[in-house]
């Protein structure tokens, strides 16, 4: 087979199976990291899987784009892969493959642009709602108080110096460590950057919401970062304490109760938290890390084949 084709049909198999095999297995819940890390690599080999067909195809269509691409090979190798047997559906292959490609840069720049709209704006807002004293440095990083009966708090980014914004509801609610609690959640985020990772998922999955690899990397990158800046505030101030402030938060959200939104993840959180399964072992973390790491060499391994073959 063709190597374009042969990519983009492990293309198709990674994005057909890997969702299904993630989302029914039980171990990602006991360790979000890993599970965050296993479905990046599996979304860097599908989009790899595309752009090495893009390149082939469009070697194989253009002359020019073939002189860069093999530049440096010996002519045995640009043999090897029987360029001028791809036919005519080389051109359109490559044209279609590279507007997935730009459309696929839009959507992050998109997304990207309104995280920043969207932060400048709450930013604003806070300055309104809780303007600076005297003598108080601009953009000064810390803990911000703002007067308001619902429960809230939120990782406040976008200036020189983020901010953890909390109202003075939690305030009230929050006793103990549980506020250091709420504070370690969302520094476990902005330690893990995982807002990158949440415009990210969110740019693929609008972009393409036809590829259900896509929508699956989504939603479980929403869940799996909550999970692992709860597992990071547990690890400091216990899983009981982070399991209180997280019911205090939303308790009057309407999240628990006979009747509970059937769309939050909260109750699961703090059940998690309560009753925790028993984590990995430290061997079978490292072969998941190992294993995942592997699977974007997948697709590089079968476009250098028959080039390190004719070189053998």
């Amino acid at each position: 087979m063709m190597v374009p084709l042969a990519l983009l049909v492990l293309g198709g198999l990674l994005a057909a199976v890997a969702p299904r095999v993630l989302t029914r297995a039980d171990w990602p819940d006991r360790e979000p990291v890993v599970a965050l890390w296993v479905w990046q690599c599996v979304v860097a080999a599908v989009l790899l899987c595309c752009a090495l067909a893009m390149s082939l195809s469009a070697a194989a269509a253009w002359a020019a784009v073939r002189g860069h691409v093999f530049a440096a090979a010996p002519h045995g190798v640009v043999e090897a892969y029987a360029l001028t047997a791809y036919g005519a559906w080389a051109a359109p292959l490559a044209l279609a493959l590279a507007c997935g490609a730009v459309w696929t840069a839009a959507m992050l720049t998109r997304e990207i642009s309104w995280a920043r709209a969207r932060r400048r704006q709450r930013r604003a807002e806070v300055v309104v709602r809780s303007p600076r004293l005297p003598g108080e440095e601009p953009d000064a990083g810390g803990l911000v108080v703002l007067e308001g009966e619902r429960p809230d708090a939120w990782w406040l980014r976008g200036g020189p110096a983020p901010q953890l914004v909390i109202t003075t509801g939690a305030l009230r609610r929050l006793k103990g460590s549980q506020l250091e609690a709420v504070l370690a959640h969302e520094q476990g985020h902005a330690r893990a950057r995982h807002d990158w990772l949440l415009h990210c998922s969110a740019a693929l999955a609008n972009g393409f919401p036809q590829v259900p690899v896509f929508a699956a990397f989504r939603d479980q990158v929403h869940r799996l970062v909550e999970l692992a800046a709860d597992d990071s505030a547990s690890r400091r101030f216990g899983r009981l304490t982070t399991a209180l402030a997280l019911v205090e938060l939303n308790e009057g959200r309407g999240v628990f109760g006979p009747c509970p939104n059937p769309l939050s993840q909260v109750p699961g959180r703090v059940d998690r938290l309560l009753a925790p399964a028993p984590r990995l072992t430290a061997g079978r973390r490292l072969r998941l890390t190992a294993m995942a790491a592997l699977v974007p060499a997948v697709p590089l391994l079968v476009t250098f084949v028959p080039g390190l073959s004719a070189l053998g």
